[in-house]
C-alpha cells in the first residue's frame, strides 16, 4: 500500500466493487462529469474495467483509496495513459460523496504523484478536469500542478459543452517542493 498523510492507495478488492458500483458510478450526474464518455449503467456481472482489474493491461493502474484511519474505502485513483516511451501518464480520482470536501483529494494527489514520479520513474504527469472542478483543481494546485491550458468547450456533460483545464506538473518541480 502506498501511503499519504491520511489515505491510503492499495489494490482494488473484489469486496471494494460493489460499493464502487453504487455510490460511485451509479450517479449519473457525477459519472457524465467524471468519464470522456456517456454515462451507461454497469449491470452487477459487467467485468467493466473501472472497477474490474485486468493485471495484464500496462497502460493503467488503478487503485482504490481508503482512509487510514479505519482501512475505509473512499475512493478510487487511477495512474492512466501511461506512456514509457515519454514517460508521462495521466490522474485521475473519484471520492465516494461521504468523503468529499474532507481534503482527501490533495492527499490522493500527493499519493499518485509519488507513485508515478518515484515509483515509475515518470518526467510529467498530467490532469484534465472541467473547469468548474474547484475541488479537483485546488487538489492539483496544492501538489503543484500548473495550468498549460483550458480546452474551450471540449466536454459534452449532461446537455452541454463545458470547458476543461490542463494541467501539467515535471519530476523536477515536484522533487523541489
Amino acid at each position: 500500500m502506498l501511503k499519504g498523510e491520511k489515505v491510503g492507495l492499495r489494490a482494488r478488492y473484489d469486496e471494494d466493487i460493489p460499493i464502487l458500483r453504487t455510490e460511485l458510478y451509479d450517479d449519473v450526474v457525477n459519472g457524465s462529469r467524471a468519464e470522456s464518455r456517456p454515462w451507461r449503467p454497469i449491470s452487477p456481472s459487467s467485468k467493466d474495467q473501472r472497477l474490474h482489474v485486468d493485471d495484464s493491461v500496462t497502460d493503467h493502474v488503478p487503485f482504490s483509496v481508503v482512509e487510514l484511519a479505519g482501512d475505509t474505502l473512499i475512493g478510487t485513483a487511477t495512474l492512466w495513459g501511461i506512456d514509457t516511451h515519454h514517460r508521462s501518464a495521466h490522474v485521475g480520482l473519484g471520492l465516494l460523496p461521504s468523503a468529499r470536501g474532507k481534503g482527501y483529494g490533495s492527499d490522493v494527489v500527493a499519493v499518485l504523484c509519488h507513485y508515478g514520479f518515484v515509483v515509475r520513474g515518470l518526467q510529467r504527469l498530467q490532469i484534465e478536469t472541467l473547469a468548474d472542478n474547484f475541488a479537483m483543481l485546488r487538489a492539483a494546485e496544492r501538489n503543484g500542478f500548473v495550468r498549460e491550458g483550458v480546452l474551450r468547450k471540449s466536454a459534452w456533460v449532461m446537455g452541454e459543452f463545458l470547458d476543461e483545464v490542463l494541467l501539467g506538473l515535471l519530476a523536477p518541480e515536484w522533487t523541489a517542493r
